[in-house]
């Protein structure tokens, strides 16, 4: 039997205590930036150029927001509660945790996480990061699975909350890229020479070069890691867009409608997935995100007007329909995010 929620104007509100697991990780995880922060601070050691403590204040700061809105998704949830709490606790044992101790490990050791090759411990630990984070994909696409098939009282927060995970799982993917060999790293390894390193962020030069402060993204060469922080933050992104415009339909008619909040919220995931796949190809290229050419900077421009063309569509054609008394009574209608198997 199929069974079709039916979204209304009401809010929307939380169905279940907050995942103990993952506020608890959420916590933990500014703690450790917190303590980064100060190694920031008071140890001068450097790997690859960048501060030693870097790299876990950035993770850190990334697990903290990842587990922060796991937590709030898993909390409106209405079926399968169990099922999602406990791929809420595995994602915190089985990826989160084992992938920022790895990070921190090293950074205690002074020595590089990431595509490090130097010692058979270094081969260990860079190991069993790659297997948190396929364990990690994966768990995040189980969870935007059942987060899919859920009955919301939002139809636009319907459509946000799995096309946010859906570019999330491609940002992540972006990750993987990274893993491949370099052309000169596989030169040497089909020679049979032993490297340290096997991997890189950077495209079209040596990782370590001059950086952005903070990031750390290079200035000097493409850099795969732009793109995977912009993919992997949809999730937070696209969410909080359609709680804005719920907000703004307050004061502004034309957000009134539901099609047009919802409308909106599709043209921008279509529009960020496109800057994700934007940024990819720029670093592909062996160009610094801060030095775009021609050629990106048209594709980029038309990029922004499409999606302001098919957002100033979206607008237009729901409040003419709205004006004429076509718009379907809310709830009336079954939307495909929110018709469930009973």
């Amino acid at each position: 039997m199929l069974t079709t929620a039916q979204p209304s104007d009401r809010p929307q509100v939380a169905t279940t205590s907050p995942h103990r697991p993952l506020v608890l990780c959420a916590a933990a995880m500014a703690v450790l930036g917190v303590i980064s922060g100060l190694g920031l601070v008071i140890d001068e050691r450097l790997v690859m150029g960048e501060p030693v403590w870097l790299k876990p204040f950035k993770f850190a700061a990334s697990f903290s927001l990842y587990a922060t809105t796991l937590t709030w998704m898993i909390g409106q949830v209405q079926r399968w509660r169990r099922t999602l709490w406990w791929l809420g606790t595995v994602t915190v044992f089985g990826f989160v945790l084992p992938e920022i101790a790895a990070i921190t490990f090293q950074a205690v050791r002074g020595v590089r996480s990431h595509f490090n090759f130097s010692t058979q411990l270094d081969e260990i630990v860079f190991a069993v990061m790659g297997g948190a984070a396929y364990l990690g994909w994966l768990l995040t696409f189980a969870l935007g699975v059942f987060l899919l098939f859920q009955p919301r009282t939002d139809r636009s927060m319907a459509w946000a909350i799995p096309l946010g995970v859906a570019i999330s799982l491609a940002g992540m993917s972006i990750g993987y890229l990274m893993t491949a060999p370099t052309a000169e790293q596989a030169q040497a390894l089909d020679a049979g020479i032993a490297i340290t390193t096997i991997g890189a962020h950077s495209v079209g030069g040596l990782d370590g070069g001059a950086g952005a402060p903070v990031t750390g993204w290079s200035a000097e060469t493409g850099d795969l890691r732009v793109a995977h922080f912009v993919g992997l933050h949809a999730l937070q992104v696209l969410p909080l867009l359609a709680i804005a415009l719920r907000l703004l339909a307050r004061r502004f008619a034309v957000l009134r409608e539901a099609a047009t909040r919802t409308g909106l919220v599709i043209v921008a995931a279509l529009g960020y997935a496109g800057l994700t796949g934007l940024l990819v190809w720029q670093a592909q290229r062996g160009q610094p995100l801060t030095r775009p050419d021609q050629l990106t900077l048209s594709v980029a421009g038309a990029l922004v007007a499409a999606v302001a063309i098919c957002s100033a569509g979206v607008t237009a054609l729901t409040a003419r329909r709205a004006r004429n008394g076509q718009t379907p009574v809310v709830g009336a209608i079954r939307d495909p995010l929110t018709s469930v198997a009973g």
